[in-house]
């Protein structure tokens, strides 16, 4: 809920950029890189705890391995959220945003401009984790969709 509500209003404060320089994040369905190698940990809409489902993938990787941005754009929020640790968010313009949670460290920070592949922090366990990992989650106009749809196609669990 505090994740939603966060995204509600970055949406409200930041317009829809546009980059000429870069190709829209739309088209690239199916053929972003992943931020991180590693095992797909738990996949979009698998069990989280109850009833609630997984609206990200969480990829196991090891602490302190580079984590990098899916596409370019600019940084809507990096800092400290509960129950993702620190968290950056990405917006892509045309209503689209990359999250990236658990984080050992940022290397954004808020207003920053990004390009595709830049490096952005590193892999971590913050945010109560037990195992070294990132979340990973793609938001359209504010709804979780499935990156595994949007990302390279991995070999098994296996991601980037």
């Amino acid at each position: 809920a505090e994740l939603n509500a966060l995204l509600k209003g970055i949406q409200r404060v930041l317009r829809d950029m546009d980059n000429p320089r870069q190709q829209s994040f739309a088209e690239l369905k199916g053929k972003l890189p992943w931020p991180a190698s590693g095992r797909m940990k738990a996949s979009f809409g698998s069990s989280k705890i109850g009833n609630l489902q997984w609206d990200g993938v969480i990829i196991a990787a090891p602490e302190g391995k580079k984590l990098r941005a899916v596409h370019g754009g600019r940084v809507a929020y990096a800092d400290w959220l509960r129950g993702y640790g620190l968290m950056l968010i990405i917006d892509h313009g045309d209503g689209y945003m990359s999250l990236y949670g658990h984080n050992q460290s940022l290397f954004k920070e808020t207003g920053d401009w990004l390009e595709a592949g830049e490096v952005i922090g590193l892999v971590g366990s913050s945010g109560a984790q037990s195992e070294a990992g990132i979340y990973f989650g793609i938001r359209r106009k504010g709804k979780a969709v499935n990156p595994a749809r949007w990302c390279k196609k991995g070999r098994g669990k296996q991601v980037g």
